[in-house]
């Protein structure tokens, strides 16, 4: 999981994970990320925000540290 607790942009998050193509990455998992409510935007109302972020919701916090500390 690459948000976590913190805040990324878009670049950032396809460099922690090796990714190239933005385009996949929104179609395959920051979308469906968005869409259940997992992560959120830091400028909701400005999608195209040149300092937009992205973080994780109560949800994806819950389901984070369901998965940290099943490792």
């Amino acid at each position: 999981m690459v948000v976590g607790l913190k805040e990324f942009s878009i670049k950032e998050m396809l460099e922690h994970l090796g990714l190239k193509n933005r385009e996949s990455f929104m179609e395959v998992y920051l979308n469906p990320a968005l869409k259940e409510k997992f992560v959120r935007m830091r400028y909701p109302d400005k999608p195209h925000h040149p300092r937009q972020k992205y973080l994780l919701t109560t949800k994806g916090t819950v389901l984070y540290n369901e998965i940290i500390s099943s490792h």
